[in-house]
């Protein structure tokens, strides 16, 4: 007996493990490098596309708590994130390649599990199957999806440019972290000052963008957590400067004082060769790109490894088809995972290929389908998929407004936020014991 997971992205690859962990056969599809979709580029599995950032480390964030308790239930993402991490301050970043590779290892190497580079074009009649195949589903599949689930939401997400660190005037730029939190070595700064800013702002917002293809050009949806650096600064001269480029927690050594905006890069490998730009996600023309961000302090030589692109995401009406273990409603023997159930971020995502996986397996058993207390953050996720609104659904990423409020309320902040996940692992390790999971 074997279950079909079909795509080896973030979360593919992490049900693909979970199924392998429990002793049953995994037949893995990938279409890649057979054809790619308009994001990817790799052959490997697990290929980041939009940051190399997996978002903050501290079990007290939302964030932090969720990869938490991914490490609990044995996934294969958050131990090669751990291996091939590199400086980023609070948060956890990855050197892009080097993760890809290390999970495409992993997985490859499985007695368990047999990979097939091969696309799919059809939904498989029999047996238990984990769809995984993302937001860039190719249009074959997705058409098959569509028709299966009546029909599906769409919106456009952004990746931000990737510059070399040898081209950037590190005489005008400045390493450091926000409070000096993280070393020095996390971050690079390029500092604006408020006559540098507004000419910088005045290029981005009248610059060309990129023409939009294969989706409605005069109303498209562009999810808020990638919106693109564009169409941000169209929404007021300050925005950015309370957005990616706030200055505080920032003092420039050259000149003591905080500067007027803050451009930060952070490191895309171990070596620190790459940087990308940090919430600079875009859709402008790559020559528009070019002579815009070369406007900004350092940045003026750079030479892009990657210019910004913008692609067409498209994800079910979860809360209408799926139910909260991720199979499907109306077959249940049939399982979606990752940024297609409209869970937002990459480890969300994994998160969901990680539950998906296990219930899959119990599927195949013939146990009860095992949903996460929702007092955990992946339990509060998985509900949110299945029981959003189904009129304005839209993907949510990790949050503590998701996670029930604790009794009795704790004004503090930090604290409670600290009682959120002390509250989150208990739940979770009864789960993990009760389960042998």
């Amino acid at each position: 007996m074997s279950i079909t997971v079909i795509g080896a992205g973030l979360a593919g690859c992490e049900a693909a493990w979970q199924i392998a962990r429990a002793g049953i056969e995994a037949e893995l599809y990938e279409m890649k490098p057979a054809r790619y979709s308009p994001a990817h580029r790799s052959p490997n599995f697990a290929e980041l596309i939009c940051s190399n950032s997996l978002k903050a480390e501290r079990v007290e964030s939302a964030a932090g708590l969720l990869k938490e308790e991914m490490r609990q239930l044995g996934s294969l993402l958050m131990k090669c994130a751990d291996d091939c991490r590199v400086p980023a301050g609070g948060a956890l970043a990855v050197d892009r390649d080097r993760f890809s590779q290390e999970v495409t290892r992993e997985i490859s190497a499985h007695p368990l599990i047999h990979v097939h580079r091969e696309e799919i074009t059809e939904i498989p009649e029999g047996g238990i199957t984990v769809i995984a195949t993302g937001p860039l589903t190719a249009d074959a599949l997705a058409g098959k999806i569509s028709a299966l689930c009546g029909g599906s939401l769409s919106f456009f997400d952004a990746a931000a440019p990737i510059v070399s660190a040898e081209s950037l005037d590190m005489d005008k730029i400045f390493a450091a972290s926000r409070y000096d939190k993280g070393g020095d070595d996390a971050y690079l700064n390029c500092p604006m000052n408020k006559e540098e800013y507004e000419r910088f702002y005045a290029a981005l917002v009248s610059a060309q963008r990129a023409p939009i293809h294969d989706f409605d050009a005069a109303d498209p949806k562009v999810y808020e957590g990638c919106m693109p650096v564009e169409v941000m600064a169209q929404r007021g001269e300050d925005t950015l400067r309370f957005g990616p480029l706030k200055p505080v927690g920032l003092r420039d050594p050259k000149t003591g004082h905080r500067p007027w905006a803050v451009v930060q890069l952070r490191r895309e490998d171990r070596q620190g060769t790459l940087y990308n730009l940090v919430g600079f996600q875009t859709n402008l023309k790559f020559g528009e790109q070019k002579r815009v961000f070369a406007m900004i302090p350092g940045l003026e030589n750079a030479e892009f490894f990657r210019y910004g692109v913008m692609h067409r995401n498209t994800f079910l009406n979860s809360p209408k088809v799926l139910s909260a273990g991720y199979s499907l409603r109306e077959r249940p023997d049939l399982f979606f995972a990752g940024q297609i159930t409209g869970v937002e971020g990459y480890m969300e995502s994994a998160s969901s290929g990680i539950m998906a996986g296990i219930n899959a397996v119990r599927r195949l058993k013939g146990q009860d389908t095992l949903v996460l207390p929702d007092t955990t953050m992946i339990g509060a996720l998985s509900r949110y998929a299945a029981n959003g609104s189904e009129t304005d659904f839209q993907p949510m990423g990790a949050n503590f407004g998701v996670i029930p409020p604790l009794e009795p309320h704790i004004r503090d902040k930090r604290e409670r936020y600290a009682a959120f996940s002390v509250r989150s692992l208990r739940d979770l390790k009864d789960i993990i014991l009760e389960n042998q999971l």
